[in-house]
């Protein structure tokens, strides 16, 4: 996948895109073994920071997002573009690639 650095800029998703930051599961440890980093399978879980403002229809009506910042998602493995905000990961991937939201 691509990757771009930004540092101290602001991004704001366009159309049905959505900018996730993912969140790393703690580490599991079973029977002392430690899983070293490039072992690890790619989180599905993130934080929803930024939305676009949807998807236009073929009728050129606007379609809202059904997600907005600050939910919780899960996202298939494979899913997105990342890119560095401010030296953490981050994803930017369609609507689409959002498989549900997370509730209490």
């Amino acid at each position: 996948m691509p990757e771009a650095v930004l540092t101290g800029v602001k991004v704001r998703p366009l159309g049905d895109r959505v900018l996730v930051k993912p969140i790393e599961k703690a580490d599991e440890k079973k029977s002392g073994i430690i899983i070293p980093d490039t072992a690890k399978e790619k989180p599905q879980e993130g934080l929803v920071v930024a939305v676009g403002k949807g998807k236009t229809s073929d009728e050129g009506k606007l379609v809202p997002m059904e997600v907005k910042s600050g939910d919780k998602i899960l996202y298939g493995k494979y899913s997105g573009t990342e890119i560095k905000i401010d030296n953490a990961d981050h994803l930017i991937l369609h609507q689409d690639d959002i498989l549900g939201i997370l509730e209490k």
